[in-house]
């Protein structure tokens, strides 16, 4: 009989990859997958699925229950601006927000798990079965960053870090040791178009995991359209934190920022 994984499914490929992964490692995958939000072709890599939308706490804990599950892993995230306009809380999930004391990711994403754990169901690490996307340390591309550059990788992962410790977001964009955007509801993607604008070109773009992440969710991801949107705005330099960030298309990604000259730096406690 095979070993059941539960897998609370976000959008993005993540839970597509994390499926994929389990099934090799011989685990029978359970999805409970967000409307809206998760790719559908997600049903071709599970046992079983269930669609709930975004805010059904209740429904999402009955499922995996009904199902067996005992282990569970989020995979995936929720569009930040979904959260403002398009949530549909159950009764549990309204007792869960009325005792928080704000609605910042990790408070948020900590409350869930508790709750999640409360029930009997144990998060794991959303890096089960994936560490080889893990980031490697070192400059990954051809290209390496130029003195003033180096200057900008220091200034910026410090002020990376210092937005972590605020759980306001993961990623600044950076020129001439100025901070020209910070990542709040908007996402990596748009943080980097709108900081591009401002810095014309040669920006920085810094994305680290928050000081005392809880790695069991909301791992710092990049890939393929993090490099198209920085060609895009003429961004030359990409700093993320080795270990502890996810790369997805990894080659593809490389192969990009080769081409667009754009150098990939992958760093431990932003030592270069």
């Amino acid at each position: 009989m095979k070993k059941k994984i539960g897998l609370i499914a976000g959008n993005g490929k993540f839970p597509l990859i994390f499926a994929q992964a389990a099934g090799k490692e011989g685990y029978e995958v359970f999805a409970v997958a967000h409307k809206g939000e998760t790719d559908p072709t997600l049903e071709r890599y599970v046992s079983g699925i269930k669609w709930v939308k975004v805010g059904q706490l209740g429904k999402l804990i009955k499922a995996f229950k009904q199902a067996g599950v005992k282990d569970v892993v989020l995979a995936g995230g929720i569009t930040r601006r979904r959260l403002f306009k398009e949530i549909f809380p159950d009764l549990k999930a309204l007792s869960l927000l009325a005792r928080l004391k704000n609605k910042t990711d990790d408070v948020a994403l900590r409350a869930v798990a508790d709750e999640l754990e409360k029930e009997g169901l144990v998060v794991q690490p959303s890096t089960l079965f994936v560490h080889s996307l893990l980031a490697p340390g070192g400059c990954l591309t051809k290209r390496k960053p130029n003195k003033e550059e180096k200057e900008d990788i220091t200034f910026g992962w410090r002020m990376a870090k210092a937005i972590g410790e605020l759980d306001i977001g993961q990623c600044v964009v950076v020129k001439k040791q100025a901070v020209v955007a910070v990542e709040a509801v908007e996402g990596t993607d748009e943080t980097i178009k709108r900081g591009g604008k401002l810095a014309k070109e040669g920006a920085v773009v810094v994305k680290v995991s928050k000081p005392n992440q809880d790695l069991r969710f909301d791992v710092p991801a990049v890939g393929l359209k993090t490099i198209e949107t920085m060609a895009m705005v003429k961004a030359k330099v990409l700093v993320i934190e080795a270990g502890k960030t996810l790369m997805f298309d990894k080659e593809e990604m490389l192969a990009l920022a080769n081409k667009e000259g754009i150098s990939v730096v992958s760093l431990e406690n932003g030592v270069l």
